[in-house]
């Protein structure tokens, strides 16, 4: 049990940290939706879409091969950093040298034909930057965790998101409040300065990025310049198949915004894909508390695949994890009425627009659920180094989000897209648990989860719909379900806890 202690505390920690710099991050969504139309905040969905797909091809899933050849390598840890880091570093220069000889292609497909902005060329141009400058963070942020130092982790995130911030207020409400007033440098801002421009977001995230790689330079400067090919290419064979699953993941994540933009309308394409992004940061919520899971879950996973009770543990793990989404969703969709003003237009009309889309928000969140417990679940491949099946469950989830979008996105708009991302996710769960009992069982208790899950459900349910989102009876009916699991599983709570 003191094993899952020692997970629950380092846990704990990127689950603090994570949740407090999310949740500045999320501060800016009513600052964006208060200072841009539905249409202007669709376009850096649309951006950051892609960049998150992009993130996951620079990476090539070397972050779970680092994790994984430690354990394998015990006793050859520098070669395993040197080589996973050289990796990712060849990827990001060689996307550095390609992407900037189509950027003025990109920007021109990106506007379906429309009248060239150039805008846009500058906007593809800082993403190129921030996905470079993201990606040689990745495998020092992986040594970092595995190194189990949550605490200077957390710390370089929270420079980087509140750099971030910082910035983006400075060029929303300082530089527009120097100029108005005439103080010091108003002249010298006023000749650049465009009020209302979405590529201050932009350039924001650039410098953030690029502090964050000053902060890692300790991390940096303990690799040596050497390269094992043979090392490499076993690394290859495994993180391939895990750098398909990861783009397929982000594909599930991410295409849905993307077609949405692209089959639509053009005249109410961008304002549905900002109605939807913006609904989908109240979703965000759930997956701050899944980003801290998988945070602490992988070094700790595999750092322990080799004790005597791993699956033991790792079922124990499921069932409290079960647990605490459970509760997260349900705590969220009661409180839908609070959480919706961080979604406030800047005036009546447009609030009525994203509010139009709060109906979505729990089977958002539902999917978030689903994936959850896939990314739990997923680790048996992983540890059995069988990562193809990675592979073929979240090809499986992309092949469905595409087809099914292309389908249904004419017709239903954003609640197509609502659905079919539950679909995937939950199809990608079932098939990871089936796949991984046949050949890597781990004991889960499936009939108590799924109970706790259904019960989720219905709670949602009523309170959503039968009661009409009121606050009081859905918090009322959250603590009776806290409650009720809280004797349920009190045994163990205190075998946990009391633990030594």
């Amino acid at each position: 049990m003191s094993a899952i202690k020692k997970f629950a505390g380092q846990t704990a920690i990127y689950g603090i940290s994570t949740v407090i710099a999310r949740f500045l991050n999320f501060f800016l969504t009513p600052v964006y939706v208060g200072l841009y139309s539905p249409k202007v905040y669709g376009i850096f969905s649309v951006m950051y879409s892609w960049a998150s797909m992009l993130n996951a091809l620079l990476a090539f899933g070397m972050e779970t091969t680092y994790f994984r050849y430690l354990n394998k390598y015990e006793n050859e840890k520098q070669k395993v950093y040197n080589n996973t880091f050289f990796t990712v570093s060849l990827m990001a220069l060689l996307f550095l040298l390609f992407s900037f000889l189509f950027v003025d292609d990109m920007a021109a497909w990106m506007q379906k034909g429309d009248v060239y902005d150039p805008d846009y060329a500058r906007y593809i141009k800082y993403f190129i930057y921030i996905l470079v400058a993201d990606a040689l963070a990745v495998i020092p942020f992986a040594k970092v965790r595995a190194e189990g130092r949550p605490i200077r982790y957390s710390i370089i995130k929270f420079v980087n998101i509140l750099t971030f911030i910082g910035l983006n207020l400075i060029f929303i409400f300082v530089f527009p409040m120097i100029i108005e007033q005439g103080w010091l440098g108003a002249e010298y801002i006023s000749n650049w300065y465009r009020e209302g421009w979405v590529g201050y977001v932009f350039i924001s995230n650039l410098i953030a990025s690029l502090i964050t790689l000053i902060l890692l330079t300790p991390e940096l400067l303990k690799l040596t310049f050497t390269y094992d090919i043979t090392l490499v290419k076993e690394m290859f064979v495994y993180s391939l198949p895990v750098l398909v699953a990861n783009i397929s993941f982000i594909i599930n994540e991410n295409i849905d915004k993307i077609f949405l933009g692209q089959l639509l309308p053009a005249d109410i394409a961008e304002q549905e894909v900002g109605i939807y992004a913006a609904c989908c940061k109240i979703a965000v919520f759930l997956s701050i508390f899944i980003n801290a899971f998988r945070l602490g879950a992988e070094p700790f996973f595999f750092s322990h695949s080799k004790n005597k009770n791993s699956s033991e543990t790792y079922a124990r793990i499921m069932n409290f994890f079960v647990i605490a989404i459970s509760l997260i969703f349900v705590l969220l969709v009661v409180n839908i009425e609070l959480l919706k003003y961080f979604i406030k237009g800047k005036d009546a009309a447009e609030q009525a627009l994203y509010w139009s889309g709060l109906r979505i928000v729990p089977i958002l969140l539902f999917g978030y659920v689903s994936l959850g417990i896939y990314i739990n679940l997923s680790i048996w491949y992983k540890l059995s180094d069988q990562t193809r099946y990675g592979l073929y469950i979240s090809g499986i989830g992309a092949i469905l989000t595409i087809i099914l979008n292309i389908i249904f996105i004419p017709k239903y708009s954003y609640i197509a897209s609502a659905w079919i991302s539950l679909s995937a996710y939950t199809v990608m769960m079932i098939l990871s648990y089936l796949w991984g009992q046949r050949n890597y069982p781990i004991p889960y208790k499936l009939k108590k989860n799924a109970a706790y899950l259904l019960a989720s459900v219905c709670i949602v349910f009523v309170a959503f719909v039968v009661f009409d989102r009121n606050l009081i009876i859905g918090n009322a009916l959250f603590l009776i379900f806290t409650f009720t699991i809280l004797l349920t599983e009190r045994k163990e709570i205190k075998l946990i806890f009391g633990a030594k």
